[in-house]
């Protein structure tokens, strides 16, 4: 409750916004300044049986260490909600707060899928006929081998099949040429393998123009290539709202439409929101790490990586 510029008013009111179309499914626990929380929450309608809060004295801000930080301050939300994690007391975990300190919490507290060589961080990427793909990796891993793309991919499918709802989703490797052999190293070793992966639909080669269009459905890259198609991504929209442009294209370049991005091949449902996140995107976080759980996908995920 703590993490993000506006915490933790906008946070509460994202909660308050989910438990009203969501009151009886979850239970919600609150972790954050206690005393702050419930006073927010004070005036508003809900039901008090459908959440809880478990009161963090300590906060990582934005501008620490992600690793020294969790050490230092195991009394903060984010070591709190961890924790709470790995010992199975939590099934999901959601936070806007230290990007840096939520990766490190997600990679060594709770573990891996069994298998998993390297876990993954996805974005959506909105496309130009109002579809939504995703984009893997975005920026966990800088350099990868061709069996990371390889597990990406199939840990990419699964999200969105079960949770953006894309029937039999088309799998396309980032490359500088559609052709088969097109690419550095990385995309040549990687191609042969996602093509003989069964439990994906691989296309082939997607380049860059083919982003923001609808021809893959899960776009596979290195993270160090991801990032910088997302950091891209997001100055169009910034550039877009300061020249005063109403577009309905370029209006879903605004993130908080989508909530915050999946850690994929962790063992639990960890989302990721960005640091200006206000009501919509805290209420669409839950909503992914809800929806994780309602379509037991990180089961899914290990069933799959171990065919």
């Amino acid at each position: 409750m703590m993490g993000g510029d506006f915490a933790p008013l906008e946070a509460v009111l994202g909660v308050v916004s989910f438990l009203k179309n969501n009151p009886d499914d979850f239970h919600l626990v609150l972790i954050g300044d206690q005393v702050l929380v419930q006073q927010y929450l004070s005036n508003q309608n809900i039901d008090s049986s459908n959440y809880s809060i478990l009161h963090a004295e300590e906060v990582i801000l934005m501008h620490e260490h992600p690793t020294k930080a969790l050490k230092e301050k195991p009394q903060s939300s984010i070591a709190k909600g961890f924790n709470l994690l790995a010992s199975g007391e939590l099934d999901a975990f959601v936070s806007a707060g230290n990007t840096g300190a939520m990766m490190v919490g997600a990679l060594f507290t709770i573990k891996t899928i069994e298998g998993v060589i390297r876990p993954t961080i996805g974005a959506y990427i909105p496309r130009e006929d109002g579809s939504l793909g995703l984009l893997v990796d975005v920026g966990l891993n800088s350099d990868c081998k061709p069996e990371n793309l390889n597990q990406f991919a199939i840990l990419g499918s699964l999200f969105a099949e079960h949770i953006l709802g894309i029937k039999t989703p088309r799998v396309g490797l980032v490359n500088i040429g559609e052709e088969e052999g097109k690419g550095n190293l990385l995309c040549q070793s990687a191609y042969p393998l996602l093509k003989a992966n069964h439990l994906i639909n691989f296309i082939g080669n997607i380049e860059g123009r083919d982003i923001l269009m609808n021809k893959a459905d899960v776009m596979v890259c290195d993270g160090f290539t991801g990032n910088v198609l997302l950091k891209m991504a997001e100055s169009v929209y910034d550039i877009v709202k300061k020249r005063n442009i109403e577009d309905d294209y370029f209006n879903r370049f605004n993130f908080e439409m989508y909530g915050g991005v999946p850690v994929l091949g962790v063992s639990k449902p960890v989302i990721i929101g960005h640091g200006v996140s206000k009501a919509m995107a805290f209420e669409n976080m839950i909503k992914i790490s809800a929806n994780m759980l309602k379509f037991s996908l990180i089961k899914k995920m290990q069933d799959d990586i171990f065919v």
